[in-house]
């Protein structure tokens, strides 16, 4: 028998020679080009091989053996367990270890194997948990930049939650269009959190300007991820922001303002808990008396509403084609209701810089427009 004279052999051979032939016999093994008898004389020969001295033999016994479904089981869990250059070949590549068992590595091993189990081919929803909740850094870059990951919404968050502040993850996770947009608001949160005390930052305004213009900054964003957001998304936005404590009656005055009536309608079904289709139908054709009294079910306060049915009125004509209107004449329009530029009190300072600021955004639009002509 080949396999008997193969063990006799072993014990006199060469590293080079033995690593050659422990290739061989796996190659055999998983071709099945063996008779039955030889291949029970194989299996037990490749699992002897695994107590060889030498990493060098190991190695070449997981290339044959990582990529084949038909590879003895107790091979591949012992190579996988082996020293990570021999370990790694098999951790990438075999379809025979379970999400189990690469979890166990995931969270036992070190980053250079964490980043190999993240970049598999494919990689369950359980795995991805896992490699999220547990993995480094750049473990998590790897996992992230893996299409053939899928990847949970809620672990998307524990990624943006452990690592929002490291400079990789984020610009890696804000690159993926799977990224749920709650996630891309968090994001929107630390990039802020860190910008306000970055010592160049600092340095060169102060602690309070730092802190706001920072908050306005992450206000505009917010409004831009909004316009971003699939309306399928905006309750879960939503309820992001309202668990933050964002949600703010400023907030949604801006959001309104810049006319994003449907998630509007998204946050006033959170804060009523009213059916949505209803509170649609109320936002595109109710009168103002159902409208009042579903505002202030939702929190908002009585001297908001009117500016709030005003905004509402100008976007109905606006989606239906009896008016052009953008968030300058709107915001405008608000603050007449408010009394006009020298209207006093929170309230029209807030409508009077939602004004300013859609002049200047609109300045500045025109002015690149005439330098582009």
């Amino acid at each position: 028998m080949v396999v008997s004279h193969f063990l006799k052999w072993i014990d006199t051979a060469k590293v080079a020679e033995r690593a050659a032939a422990a290739s061989a016999l796996a190659a055999a093994y998983v071709g099945r080009e063996l008779p039955f008898e030889d291949r029970c004389a194989a299996e037990a020969a490749l699992t002897l091989l695994l107590d060889d001295p030498s990493p060098k033999v190991r190695q070449a016994l997981a290339e044959a053996l990582s990529m084949s479904m038909h590879a003895p089981l107790q091979v591949i869990v012992a190579l996988a367990a082996d020293q990570p250059d021999v370990a790694a070949l098999v951790l990438a590549r075999s379809p025979l270890l379970t999400d189990a068992d690469l979890i166990d590595r995931v969270a036992a091993g070190p980053v250079t194997i964490q980043k190999l189990i993240a970049d598999r081919p494919v990689v369950s929803m359980s795995l991805a948990a896992a490699i999220a909740e547990v993995g480094e850094a750049d473990a998590c870059v790897v996992l992230i930049q893996n299409y053939g990951a899928n990847i949970a919404s809620l672990s998307f968050r524990r990624m943006a939650e452990r690592f929002g502040h490291d400079g990789r993850v984020r610009e890696a996770l804000i690159a993926d269009p799977r990224l749920p947009s709650d996630c891309r608001h968090l994001l929107l949160v630390k990039l802020g959190e860190a910008l306000k005390t970055s010592p160049l930052v600092l340095a060169l305004m102060g602690a309070a300007r730092a802190e706001r213009v920072t908050r306005e900054a992450c206000v505009k964003a917010s409004l831009t991820l909004i316009e971003g957001t699939q309306s399928g998304e905006h309750a879960a936005l939503v309820e992001h922001l309202r668990l933050r404590g964002d949600l703010t009656a400023s907030f949604i005055i801006r959001v309104l303002a810049h006319g994003k009536v449907d998630f509007f309608g998204a946050a006033l079904v959170v804060l009523t808990g009213r059916d949505e289709q209803r509170v649609r139908t109320l936002l595109s054709s109710g009168q103002d008396v159902a409208l009042t009294a579903l505002f202030r079910s939702a929190g908002l306060t009585d001297a908001t509403h009117a500016i709030i049915l005003r905004a509402l009125k100008i976007w109905r004509e606006v989606a239906n084609g009896r008016r052009v209107a953008g968030a300058q004449e709107v915001s405008w329009l608000m603050l007449k209701e408010l009394g006009g530029q020298t209207a006093g009190g929170e309230l029209a300072s807030l409508v009077k810089s939602i004004h300013l600021e859609a002049l200047r955004e609109n300045a500045r639009g025109h002015a690149l427009a005439i330098a582009a002509a």
